[in-house]
């Protein structure tokens, strides 16, 4: 998970507004709320005026966010989401690719309004942006197709043969477990996701735990790999808004509990094999 910014926000919170102790987790206002105003209507009068809704993300991180291939078109469940709400909002959607840990600093210098790429709601970030949560996401359990070893749950990888991605959240996952196993787990490291699926293929390994939808996308492409329902270390990803936006950040908030409401939400995320990660009802600042 997109869980680190290399970027210090303690010295980007230093120099903007807003960046005191964060909020505790809230609804998202809806449209039936006692503002009795829709989410177009809650559109500050700068952004109206500009006509588009500035969205940055950073490219590389399938299904949530690369190009079309052979293109420099952007698409993904984020890209696919923004431009959805922007129709909700009645503007056009400006997709800017950016570096990930240039993301936050670019929203609190106004060089975009929103950001959504795979950002995990922390309360560190918290510091300097609002999130609007819209998606859940931890480690799932991959394994061959049809599950050979009958693994149902973390526990019953205990004494058998795992391949889990270097430096990555999944790596802690696993390690935590083996750590209670009293059988313990032969643990190989790999460089990448993709390349750990090649030990199950040859049948050195027989499970690994990636990013949910990323584990759901290679199962959904390739046709060889089973996903385990239930995620581990799983919580809230968002759309991160200045602080400073609280108008925005309603507004984006209430147009997509609407694109939820009506079954958009639902259609963009089955498309890129992420329904498991769909949230019922939007929130705001609800990480851990």
């Amino acid at each position: 998970m997109r869980k680190h910014l290399v970027i210090a926000l303690a010295a980007v919170c230093a120099l903007s507004v807003g960046c005191g102790r964060s909020t505790s987790g809230t609804a998202a206002p809806t449209p039936s709320s006692s503002t009795g105003k829709s989410a177009k209507e809650l559109v500050p009068e700068a952004v109206r005026k500009s006509g588009e809704l500035r969205m940055a993300t950073s490219e590389g991180y399938p299904p949530m966010e690369m190009y079309k291939p052979g293109t420099q078109e952007m698409t993904g469940v984020d890209a696919d989401l923004a431009v959805a709400i922007g129709a909700k909002l009645g503007l056009r959607t400006r997709i800017v690719n950016a570096s990930f840990d240039g993301l936050i600093p670019g929203l609190q210098g106004g060089r975009w309004d929103i950001a959504m790429a795979a950002l995990s709601d922390l309360e560190q970030r918290r510091k300097a942006v609002d999130f609007v949560d819209y998606f859940n996401a931890g480690g799932a359990i991959m394994v061959a197709k049809g599950n050979p070893e009958g693994i149902k749950t973390l526990a019953d990888l205990c004494g058998k043969k795992v391949v889990l991605a270097k430096g990555s959240s999944n790596l802690e996952i696993g390690k935590r477990q083996n750590d209670k196993c009293a059988e313990k787990m032969e643990i190989m490291q790999s460089e990448d996701a993709p390349t750990g699926l090649l030990s199950i293929d040859s049948g050195r390994t027989v499970a690994t735990i990636v990013d949910s939808p990323v584990a759901h996308m290679y199962a959904k492409e390739t046709g060889k790999y089973e996903v385990l329902p239930e995620q581990y270390d799983a919580g809230p990803w968002g759309i991160a808004v200045d602080k400073r936006q609280t108008g925005l950040r309603d507004a984006i908030a209430m147009a997509l509990q609407e694109l939820i409401d009506n079954g958009e939400y639902g259609k963009i995320l089955a498309k890129y094999g992420t329904t498991p990660n769909a949230v019922a009802k939007v929130t705001i600042n609800t990480g851990a």
